[in-house]
């Protein structure tokens, strides 16, 4: 049964999930711009790949003291751990890279198809090499990315500072789906099917904004604020 926790969850509504912050995200950055300063490598451009990459790449830049990041956009998960089917690339690079070096960022490998068709992509563009490299590496993963500064064997979903409130957002429909539920109810929920403990504050404000957008509802019952799915028939 251990084995199992090595692989993503067959029930994408109950799994682990792990809160990074940025403290921990500029250490990861450092190491991974240390293994690469150890190997040698020096590459022509940086890729970061958006969204996830864009804070990494950076930061790898700037312990590199390097100048040249650009980007390229592929769709693959999108928030809350829902994953599409394929990733798809949505915004292609801007620049020509024929006969350069290429140093590929992105945040993690989870199934490894984000940096996989990011390579497929760009070696069709004619570079004169290719390296990837990630902050945290699920071993799960199908791609194993030249440098990573973290393995991470026991799967969990990672949520990183700069996706946290998309994901909680998403987590929150996921947990709300057809149910009417308090506030109570949705934190005891985080705690149970993601093992996130999440402040009153922060989901009222979740809650506010879900609702703003259309979303979901709020129903008074005189006792409580229930939410629930919008439009949803009474």
């Amino acid at each position: 049964m251990a084995a199992a926790n090595k692989y993503q969850p067959v029930d994408r509504n109950a799994f682990k999930c792990d809160l990074i912050g940025f403290r921990e995200v500029h250490n990861l950055s450092k190491t991974l711009s240390q293994k690469i300063k150890d190997s040698g490598y020096v590459p022509d451009i940086i890729i970061a790949i958006g969204r996830g990459g864009y804070v990494p790449a950076r930061l790898v830049c700037d312990f590199l003291l390097f100048d040249d990041l650009t980007t390229i956009k592929i769709e693959h998960y999108k928030r809350a751990a829902d994953i599409q089917e394929t990733a798809k690339l949505k915004f292609p690079l801007s620049v020509d890279i024929h006969g350069k070096k290429i140093f590929v960022v992105d945040d993690v490998t989870d199934t490894g198809k984000t940096l996989s068709l990011a390579v497929e992509y760009l070696e069709r563009l004619k570079p004169a090499e290719i390296k990837t490299a990630v902050l945290q590496h699920k071993t799960c993963s199908d791609f194993v990315p030249d440098y990573y500064a973290k393995k991470i064997i026991k799967w969990r979903w990672i949520i990183y500072p700069w996706a946290a409130y998309e994901d909680l957002a998403g987590f929150t429909e996921n947990i709300i789906a057809d149910r009417t539920l308090t506030p109570k109810q949705i934190c005891n929920e985080f705690d149970a099917c993601y093992s996130i403990n999440i402040k009153g504050s922060d989901l009222t404000e979740i809650l506010n904004d879900l609702n703003e957008r259309g979303r979901i509802e709020s129903i008074d019952d005189k006792r409580n604020i229930l939410w629930r799915k919008a439009n949803v028939s009474k």
